[in-house]
């Protein structure tokens, strides 16, 4: 039997299961309130056929199985009061739905009210259907001496285990840090096996600009440096930020919806601004006809009906969920104020049009016992008026395209600049041929660069002067 992070022995810190004494990953449990491992009891049923625990008969289809919730920290708790399940909590199961609660909210909504309906789902069920799980006051049946497969030291080997033996390089865990290395480059430069090759890859290092860098880096040059298993890294880059992330930071209007009933038209407008994941989801599937046909599965009158926010005034519209981080795609709208429904599920909208349609809705007659309505309330089709996420997707593009035209002109600019730099650190030319790079002006003149001279006598004394001058004073 498997009890995962909720059925301990002796405690519940020690996080033991049935058969395998591991945490647990697909829970069932018998009738008797027993958890297993799927993964664990199947071969075991197939090989014996008996309850590990009691030695008697059991078969796979009276297996139950088990719907656990977690909370923000992974953390199993009562997907209703939300505390969190620990050694000393009184925990249940419903046998019809397979939802697992704490004692005290079943005590409290179902036995005393005698309303025995799933507190997720309304479907019925009877107080024989109610199984415990774990009784803090009878812990009898976590004494694991006591499990027949112990006492006859009965186990189910592992096939995939037994086969991986066989394996040399099963063995090779205790090698040294040189072999292991060794290994790994031979298991690297392998070529005959393309899929275990590529799992050596790096990973692809996603772009980044100046709308999704991060103002922290990747953190590749520190864990490098303390990896020998990862390539040295010398420059910091930055980090990626997520896509959704940038996206929701540009979306700054409300979106609008009409959807389309049997009852009339109902105008929404969808908190895309504030709560933009929620907002987006509903628009997609809006897109994509998801709901068109869709019937209205509860009506409760001056409640709701399903298919700084709160649940405040009338026509709101919320997600409906199981937990925390369960939602998906069903939604609801209320009839009145429903503020103890706050922090508990995500409001996303409102109706901004066709009250009558609302009370249409509401008028509806529904069922006592299941708020079924008794007759049919259907979307039809749906119609998206605004969707700002493709606004914002316009916008980003819009911005990456500038961007990048921005650092085009940029690069030419600098290409330019660096060109005429290049020209103007080049030596200038004077002449063709040899000493084309000298400049004349700066040259000092050369006996043979003088012009001619001749001696003038003029009595006692002479001049030495140039023969052309000399010519034009006796012309």
């Amino acid at each position: 039997t498997d009890q995962g992070e909720l059925m301990p022995y002796p405690s519940f810190d020690l996080k033991p299961k049935y058969l395998s004494l591991q945490p647990f990953e697909y829970p069932v449990c018998t009738e008797e309130g027993v958890v297993f491992d799927l993964l664990s009891i199947v071969p075991w049923i197939k090989k014996y056929g008996t309850n590990p625990i009691s030695g008697e008969k059991l078969e796979a289809k009276s297996l139950i199985k088990l719907n656990f919730v977690k909370n923000n920290d992974g953390k199993y708790h009562c997907p209703v009061l939300y505390n969190v399940f620990t050694n000393n909590s009184h925990i249940v199961v419903n046998k019809i739905t397979g939802n697992v609660f704490s004692y005290e909210a079943v005590e409290q909504l179902n036995i005393k009210t005698k309303s025995f309906k799933d507190l997720l789902t309304d479907e019925p069920f009877t107080r024989k259907d109610i199984i415990t799980l774990q009784d803090p006051t009878n812990l009898d049946k976590f004494n694991v001496s006591e499990f027949f497969h112990v006492k006859n030291n009965l186990k189910v080997l592992d096939p995939d285990e037994e086969k991986a033996k066989q394996d040399p390089a099963y063995h090779l865990k205790s090698t040294n840090l040189e072999t292991r290395e060794t290994l790994a480059e031979l298991y690297k430069d392998y070529k005959g096996d393309q899929l275990l090759a590529s799992t050596m890859k790096e990973p692809v290092a996603k772009k980044t600009d100046k709308i999704n860098a991060a103002h922290y880096s990747t953190g590749r040059v520190s864990a490098s440096f303390t990896s020998t298993a990862m390539t040295p890294a010398t420059i910091h880059e930055a980090d990626a930020i997520a896509d959704d992330t940038v996206r929701y930071q540009y979306v700054k209007k409300k979106g609008y919806v009409r959807l389309h009933t049997n009852k009339g038209d109902l105008n929404l407008e969808l908190h895309c601004d504030k709560v933009p994941k929620a907002g987006e989801n509903f628009i997609r599937l809006c897109k994509k006809s998801y709901y068109d046909g869709t019937i209205f599965h509860r009506s409760i009158r001056n409640f709701m009906f399903r298919p700084n926010l709160s649940h405040t005034g009338r026509g709101v519209l919320s997600m409906a969920n199981s937990g925390p981080n369960t939602n998906k795609s069903q939604f609801f709208i209320t009839f009145r104020s429903c503020t103890y429904l706050d922090r508990k599920h995500s409001v996303f909208g409102r109706v901004v049009g066709g009250f009558e349609t609302l009370t249409a809705m509401e008028n509806v007659e529904s069922d006592p016992k299941t708020d079924k309505p008794k007759s049919e309330i259907k979307i039809i089709s749906t119609t998206v008026f605004v969707d700002p996420y493709e606004e914002a997707d316009a916008q980003i593009a819009a911005e990456r395209e500038k961007e990048q035209q921005k650092q085009e002109v940029e690069r030419q600019q600098a290409n330019v600049s660096l060109r005429k730099a290049k020209e103007e650190q080049a030596p200038k030319t004077f002449k063709e041929g040899v000493g084309k790079y000298i400049n004349p002006a700066t040259l000092v003149p050369s006996f043979n660069m003088l012009p001619p001279l001749v001696v003038v006598c003029f009595g006692s004394f002479s001049l030495l002067l140039p023969l052309k001058q000399v010519k034009s004073m006796f012309t």
